[in-house]
């Protein structure tokens, strides 16, 4: 299941994945606040907090989600994951070369970085 993270930045579309997430996830909730995200804004913020296994993601969702990607290409302009899988890091930090936009990686005790990242560009000083 994917559920909005109600107290993120404005301008960030940020969501918690748990359990099974499925392909309805994203056509329910996900596209269309990311939607409204774009119109508000003219660019994306994303934020995907992992809380669940990916093999929990049907078939569909990740065909969905690959879909979203590829549909706002050029709207993408910050995307943070939010897990402590490294496969997941590494795979973020690869894609990052081949999208526009930024892309990172972040462990889950660095939510509130990762958001404030989103926001603005920037990361919190330590």
């Amino acid at each position: 299941m994917i559920t909005i993270i109600n107290d993120a930045p404005e301008n960030v579309a940020a969501f918690n994945a748990t359990g099974d997430v499925t392909k309805e996830d994203f056509e329910n909730l996900v596209i269309p606040y990311v939607k409204s995200k774009i119109e508000q804004f003219n660019e994306l913020n994303y934020l995907l907090y992992l809380d669940t296994d990916l093999s929990n993601f049907t078939m569909g969702a990740w065909l969905q989600d690959v879909f979203l990607g590829i549909k706002n290409l050029t709207k993408w302009n910050r995307c943070a994951i939010v897990t402590d899988k490294e496969g997941v890091q590494n795979f973020t930090d690869i894609f990052s070369v081949l999208m526009p936009g930024e892309f990172k990686s972040f462990p889950k005790e660095n939510l509130d970085n990762a958001l404030y990242w989103c926001e603005n560009g920037n990361e919190v000083e330590s």
